[in-house]
């Protein structure tokens, strides 16, 4: 197995930089809606979040597509008040914008395949419309940091800082390993109850569980990781405390999610 030397961890430590910039610039405390027939509701969301991850898996596209569909979704619920009418055209618009994004020119779906297809109830020129609608609203910047950049990025530095992080899975390699999250991560990104975190906190506290039940200093590298991460950790002797709380809020969420839920996990490709 081969690990990354000190290039390849200056890189990793940009593309955590820069991730952690952009969610900085995009992000926004989750505030509930009170529910009423004129806005989405958060388990509307929910729904329409699973039913993109079966398109992923229907259209055969990457999880980084999905993961950008449901990141430009919610970006684009939290801008605007949408009426429960458009909510599967401003989704199927949104997939759509993120495939475009993503995916290479070959793998793109045929606008009209997709509409069809997808039974979206809406037409090629009505996701075209709702397309500059949500451009417009997003101010044209598509390339927000979703959570599964966070997951790479966080997995690929446990991964170098503790090579022995594997050595109980000998029958996985470290991509395969990363897939077996990334499904999980997916899962947890049709959850509501999520929005109140930061992507980034969401991935780290992926890696965390799993980290603790893979090595005994699981701790330490997730306090390294929040510093990396540039969160606001005392020094002193609350580090340990702010680090559990950081990371044990997603981890409770996590442990009542039911099991075998309904939705179908995209394969990671």
């Amino acid at each position: 197995m081969k690990f990354p030397g000190p290039l390849e961890n200056q890189r990793l430590s940009f593309l955590l930089e820069k991730a952690i910039s952009r969610e900085a610039q995009m992000w926004k405390v989750n505030v509930p809606k009170m529910p009423t027939n004129q806005n989405v509701s958060p388990s509307q969301r929910d729904e329409v979040i699973q039913w993109l991850a079966k398109l992923k898996y229907q259209f055969n596209l990457y999880p980084e597509t999905f993961a950008l569909a449901s990141s430009l979704l919610d970006r684009f619920l939290a801008t605007v008040k949408a009426h429960p009418k458009y909510l599967n055209c401003i989704a199927i618009s949104c997939f759509f914008l993120a495939a475009k994004t993503v995916e290479e020119d070959e793998r793109i779906p045929v606008l009209k395949v997709l509409a069809r297809d997808s039974f979206c109830g809406c037409s090629s020129s009505e996701i075209l419309r709702m397309e500059r609608i949500i451009l417009d609203k997003l101010n044209w910047d598509l390339h927000t940091a979703t959570p599964l950049d966070f997951l790479h990025i966080f997995h690929a530095i446990a991964v170098s800082t503790r090579p022995q992080l594997l050595f109980s899975l000998p029958k996985l390699s470290p991509s395969q390993h990363l897939a077996i999250l990334t499904k999980q991560l997916l899962h947890c990104m049709a959850c509501n109850q999520f929005l109140q975190f930061k992507g980034s906190m969401l991935a780290l506290a992926m890696v965390s569980l799993e980290m603790e039940k893979l090595i005994p200093d699981w701790l330490p590298l997730t306090i390294e990781l929040l510093q990396k991460a540039q969160a606001q950790i005392s020094p002193r002797t609350t580090a340990n405390q702010k680090c559990q709380s950081e990371v044990q809020q997603p981890s409770i969420i996590i442990s009542q999610l039911p099991v075998g839920a309904s939705m179908p996990l995209p394969n990671a490709k």
